[in-house]
């Protein structure tokens, strides 16, 4: 099975204090407010699981919250641990990649 090159990273990097860059197989580059990010963490922690609905409330994230480590979950997603101890959200490569054309 081949992979989609547009939801494949080549690279990603912390772009600037509070970004987060990521280069895509097909040549698109994406950079995300970290912030961002944090606030789209889709986890059932943030995500209601059988309603959808947003569990998260912005008001609790730190302006200045910020990935304290990226680590790679197979080769579909990555998973971040957050300066404000949240560390269960898994962002898969094509969310990441939705979420820009969202911001675009």
């Amino acid at each position: 099975m081949s992979q989609d090159p547009a939801t494949t990273p080549t690279e990603i990097s912390q772009h600037g204090p509070r970004e987060l860059a990521i280069s895509w197989g097909d040549g698109a580059r994406s950079v995300y407010a970290v912030r961002a990010l944090r606030l789209a963490c889709g986890c059932a922690a943030c995500v209601d699981e059988w309603t959808g609905e947003e569990q998260l409330d912005p008001e609790t994230v730190p302006q200045d919250v910020h990935p304290l480590r990226i680590e790679p979950v197979g080769r579909y997603a990555i998973q971040i641990e957050w300066s404000d101890g949240h560390a269960s959200g898994i962002y898969p490569f094509r969310r990441l990649r939705e979420l820009d054309r969202e911001h675009a």
